[in-house]
């Protein structure tokens, strides 16, 4: 095979990086416009627009749940795909390809079958109230059938953009993006389907970009092919491939939990208005996440394959270089939410009340975001060098130890407890960085002197 990846090992890093992070940003922005589209559309039907936006705002933490899925195989498979490229090595990481789309499959079937048997009682122990179960419940029927077509879009995607088609992998979500904008109004508002219809668009759309990502995986420009014979699940190279993913899984999965317990507890301390604006929080959140997780995902490749060549000097510049970009978005992102809360409001719900509440809320539950481009960039380096432990470490730590526990004991502290549910988010960023940042330093530096070290 004439292809190969030692560009990556060669080509200046600012050069890479913009080539490989550009697409992937605009990808993730698309995405971000994916996510949302639904919930800006519904938010704007006419009568109980607000009510039935919360009610999809509920159903967001099963939706992260099947995300999170895709990227425990993914985020692990793809990474370890990218290594063994470095090591030229084809063999395996095409195993490694083949092995990660059968378990995606299976989980599939899994997800799909839990989504449509316990629907309903899953929705009211996320946050659903008697106003707003019928909306969730519509919706999230529907899009537990295109299950697969997430699992497989979101899982596959990773290693179109791990072999370095930044611009494929982006073409990947504008497919499904462009579908779904244009089919949301046509389902919703014409054929007056509601949130059915918001969610039909939405699994139409997974459904059209999973078929762009299989026919290139299986074509003849990728360099990584799908191929029948290696479409088995080998445990010594799956499982690997999972443990190191564990750490991405359990930060979305862990957003799911988290999701849950802020729906219930504002729903107790402020009603469903508390629950609507928190449906709007989580979706100006993914302004800062999605195009961090871009530049991270653009580095990877690079840090990835010469973390597997052995070249720590390029290693340690792209990090700094993927650190100071990273840095630099999420404070612009923070300084502009913090002077302009309103224009996120008034996207989602022309609702007075609710656009007033939503603006003092905003700037509280985004406080830290400017230190966020530290916390997203040590992950992804973490993720690209192989070190599972410590990218759970960082997962785990953020929102099982800090997060959850704010939640319940800052409402005991604060005088407005609708406010201190919210309060909970910056508090836990905050300490969240600096551990991460301390730990980072000591590991990534211990990791490259081992590298440095002479090979057996």
């Amino acid at each position: 095979m004439n292809q190969d990846k030692t560009f990556l090992g060669t080509e200046p890093i600012g050069k890479l990086l913009r080539q490989l992070a550009v697409p992937t940003v605009i990808a993730q922005l698309v995405n971000m416009l994916y996510n949302i589209v639904d919930r800006i559309y519904i938010g704007h039907i006419p009568g109980n627009g607000d009510l039935a936006l919360t009610g999809v705002g509920v159903c967001l933490p099963l939706i992260l749940i099947v995300s999170a899925f895709a990227a425990l195989v993914a985020s692990g498979g793809a990474p370890r795909a990218s290594i063994y490229m470095g090591k030229q090595d084809h063999a395996t990481a095409e195993k490694i390809l083949g092995g990660c789309f059968a378990l995606q499959l299976i989980v599939s079937a899994v997800l799909t079958a839990v989504l449509l048997l316990w629907n309903r009682p899953l929705l009211l122990t996320f946050g659903a109230s008697e106003n707003t179960i019928d909306y969730a419940a519509a919706y999230m029927s529907v899009y537990a059938i295109g299950t697969v077509f997430v699992q497989l879009t979101l899982g596959m995607n990773a290693f179109i953009t791990a072999q370095g088609f930044a611009q494929i992998g982006m073409r990947t979500v504008l497919i499904g993006a462009v579908a779904n904008i244009v089919l949301d109004p046509l389902f919703i508002f014409a054929l007056n389907m509601g949130v059915r219809g918001a969610a039909l668009a939405t699994i139409i759309s997974q459904c059209l970009s999973c078929v762009w990502v299989l026919r290139f995986l299986t074509g003849p420009k990728t360099m990584l092919r799908l191929k029948k014979e290696n479409i088995r699940i080998a445990p010594a190279l799956v499982l690997p491939c999972v443990a190191l993913g564990s750490a991405t899984f359990i930060m979305q999965a862990s957003e799911s939990v988290i999701s849950m317990c802020f729906n219930s507890s504002l729903l107790k301390y402020g009603g469903d208005i508390a629950v609507g604006a928190m449906t709007i929080l989580s979706s100006v959140m993914q302004f800062a996440m999605l195009p961090l997780q871009g530049i991270g995902q653009g580095a990877q490749p690079i840090i990835s394959y010469n973390y597997g060549a052995r070249n720590t000097e390029r290693v340690r510049r792209t990090f700094w270089l993927l650190l100071r970009v990273s840095l630099c978005y999420s404070v612009l992102l923070w300084a502009i939410i913090q002077l302009f809360p309103g224009v996120f409001a008034r996207m989602f719900t022309p609702k007075a009340e609710l656009i007033d509440f939503t603006v003092t809320a905003l700037r509280i539950y985004c406080g830290a975001l400017f230190l966020f481009g530290i916390q997203i960039a040590c992950q992804m380096a973490f993720v690209s060098i192989g070190a599972a432990g410590c990218s759970i470490i960082v997962a785990v730590l953020r929102k099982f130890v800090l997060l959850l526990p704010l939640i319940y004991l800052l409402p005991r502290l604060l005088a407005n407890q609708t406010m201190a549910v919210y309060t909970a988010e910056p508090v836990a960023d905050a300490i969240a960085v600096t551990c991460t940042a301390i730990l980072f330093s000591v590991q990534f530096r211990k990791a490259l002197r081992k590298l440095e070290e002479p090979a057996p």
